[in-house]
């Protein structure tokens, strides 16, 4: 098992959704993956698998697009991976998706949210105060559609996180899973 993958005492997982289709006449709630999003996810889904970041819960956004890339994702899994859908991650900011955060189980060490932007992007943010500052950089330049941070924080439960206090041990991006497939990153 890589490094990386071994969670601190909390391990969160963002996941922005993989890109979606903007289908006329189709309510933003129900958008679902477009072609290239249905190929970026289950890539993720595969290098989460191969690096040993199987969350014990997921929390997955009710929108279409997140529920379609967690489908995807999940798949990659050779285990069956818990998951609740929650509205509470949709169109909403950091410091509510912090909220949710907070008041997940103290059982559950590895977390994963699939949610939107500009939520995912501005938590991630709000608390990854040290880390991988490629990734960081990264980060802070753009948390594009199927993106993923891996955010470790030595706390004993999700109430005793705090903002500026996670470890950024990762962030992936489709872009670079392709780099790295092809031996170029």
């Amino acid at each position: 098992m890589p490094d990386d993958a071994r969670p601190a005492a909390r391990r969160l997982l963002l996941l922005r959704h993989a890109k979606s289709a903007w289908p006329d006449d189709v309510h933003d709630h129900c958008r679902p993956l477009s072609q290239r999003g249905r190929k970026a996810a289950p890539a993720l889904g595969a290098f989460m698998a191969r690096q040993g970041f199987a969350p014990d819960l997921a929390l997955v956004s009710t929108a279409r697009r997140a529920q379609e890339t967690w489908e995807f994702v999940a798949g990659a899994f050779p285990q069956r991976i818990t998951a609740r859908d929650t509205a509470d991650i949709y169109e909403v900011d950091a410091p509510a998706i912090f909220g949710v955060i907070r008041k997940v189980e103290p059982s559950v060490e590895t977390l994963l949210l699939v949610g939107h932007n500009p939520g995912m992007a501005d938590l991630a943010l709000l608390l990854a105060g040290r880390g991988d500052e490629a990734g960081l950089e990264q980060l802070r330049e753009k948390f594009p559609t199927a993106g993923l941070a891996v955010i470790d924080f030595e706390a004993g439960s999700w109430s005793e996180i705090a903002r500026g206090t996670g470890r950024l041990v990762r962030f992936v991006t489709p872009r670079l899973l392709k780099q790295e497939q092809s031996g170029l990153a």
